[in-house]
């Protein structure tokens, strides 16, 4: 699987997509509490920085489940400041993946380590492709939770 990357700016903030960890949410482009003006999934490119403020940008791009998409912010020097978050917290989408919201360490059975910051989504529902991480599989076997809600 080839890693890519791709940046798009407004000049004051970057937007960072790493297309390989999108599992296609939706939340970025949808008309409810989405940011279609900047994400727009038919059009090319499909990210356009200049379509809201910085501060839009950097709020609706926090709320990646995936952390496909993120963000630095452009200083006069050039240098980039992450929006990584200090601490963790996990969350369980109802009928979606495991959330960790953080820095942290995710160790595979060889020991192999991989750093992830900001947002992991783990997968619950035992479909995807690319396990311990949620590929949107979820969504295409239509997966319910079936624990009783507490």
């Amino acid at each position: 699987m080839k890693d890519i990357t791709k940046e798009y700016t407004n000049g004051e903030v970057t937007i960072v997509w790493k297309p390989d960890l999108c599992i296609h949410s939706k939340i970025c482009w949808n008309q409810t509490n989405g940011l279609p003006e900047v994400f727009n999934p038919r059009e090319r490119p499909w990210v356009k920085p200049l379509g809201a403020s910085t501060e839009r940008i950097v709020s609706q791009v926090n709320k990646c489940p995936s952390g496909a998409l993120s963000y630095y912010i452009n200083n006069e020097k050039g240098e980039k400041k992450s929006g990584q978050l200090e601490e963790s917290i996990v969350e369980v989408l109802e009928n979606g993946p495991l959330m960790v919201y953080g820095n942290i360490v995710v160790r595979d059975s060889n020991g192999c380590e991989t750093r992830k910051n900001k947002a992991t989504a783990f997968c619950r529902c035992g479909a995807s492709a690319n396990k311990p991480y949620c590929d949107g599989s979820h969504t295409r076997i239509q997966f319910i939770d079936k624990r009783e809600k507490i």
